[in-house]
């Protein structure tokens, strides 16, 4: 099954002009820019969320001496 997909996404490589590769190519690329800034936006707000957690940690109320 594999090695048919394969095979199928070379022939139809073979099959295409240059303006169609190059369009084949600009949309790969759209989607791995998207799912990068999905994947940096993720670690942006895990970042913002762990930072709102360490602040309510330093807060006075959280901060008790025992003795």
């Amino acid at each position: 099954m594999k090695n048919s997909s394969k095979l199928a996404i070379l022939q139809s490589l073979d099959v295409m002009n240059q303006v169609q590769m190059e369009n084949v190519l600009i949309y790969i690329k759209g989607l791995l820019q998207h799912g990068n800034m999905a994947n940096k936006n993720f670690k942006k707000e895990a970042m913002k969320e762990i930072r709102q957690a360490l602040r309510q940690n330093r807060q006075p109320e959280n901060l008790r001496l025992t003795i």
